[in-house]
């Protein structure tokens, strides 16, 4: 499993206030992109992201379990508030779509048998949370959160920062439900950092 770990907080460590860790996922049957981010009102920080390579194990059964167990894995670790997913992308191959809805399934799983609150974005939402833009590529969502989270580098696997997106579109989701008029994406973050904005 490769991840970028910027902070971790302890098991017993508890949170305060009104802080909320979120793990993204962005569901894959040969990678699995996950990023996990602490949010506390309007802000947000990065504590880790990565990718579960699944393309080794021989058995879609194997994939599943290993699936399973990663997303255990990072749900002890970082005891999350909140579980997001990114809604496969529907297809003409029916194969492709079966074995990745069961990925997204068996993540889901993992989360709901730590009762952890589980929501479903599609990739068009996500693009449009985190960019402003429906239709950007991975790249150009890469880039947008290079700058939102103050990445120093860009993996090389955007599976990961897909995931990073999804977790990101999730904290913005609920800022807007919890505050009116709240804005999304390049929006909140020109809000969030006035002294970027040129005259």
């Amino acid at each position: 499993m490769e991840m970028v770990k910027l902070a971790v907080m302890g098991k017993e460590e508890k949170k305060e206030g009104k802080e909320k860790i979120i793990l993204g996922i962005d569901p894959g049957t040969n990678v699995m992109g996950y990023g996990v981010i602490l949010t506390e009102g309007k802000k947000y920080s990065l504590l880790q992201y990565g990718v579960i390579h699944l393309k080794k194990y021989e058995t879609h059964e194997l994939k599943l379990k290993k699936i399973f167990e990663r997303i255990t894995g990072l749900i002890e670790e970082f005891l999350p508030d909140a579980v997001a997913l990114e809604a496969p992308f529907y297809g003409e191959n029916v194969q492709s779509m079966l074995k990745l809805g069961r990925a997204q399934g068996v993540a889901m799983a993992a989360a709901l048998a730590r009762e952890i609150p589980i929501t479903e974005y599609s990739p068009k939402k996500v693009k449009q949370s985190v960019t402003g833009n429906g239709n950007a590529s991975k790249e150009q969502v890469a880039e947008m959160l290079k700058t939102l989270l103050k990445i120093q580098e860009i993996p090389k696997l955007l599976d990961a920062t897909d995931a990073l997106a999804v977790a990101v579109c999730h904290h913005f989701h609920e800022g807007r439900l919890q505050t009116r008029g709240r804005s999304e994406g390049w929006k909140a973050f020109l809000e969030e950092n006035p002294d970027r904005i040129k005259p």
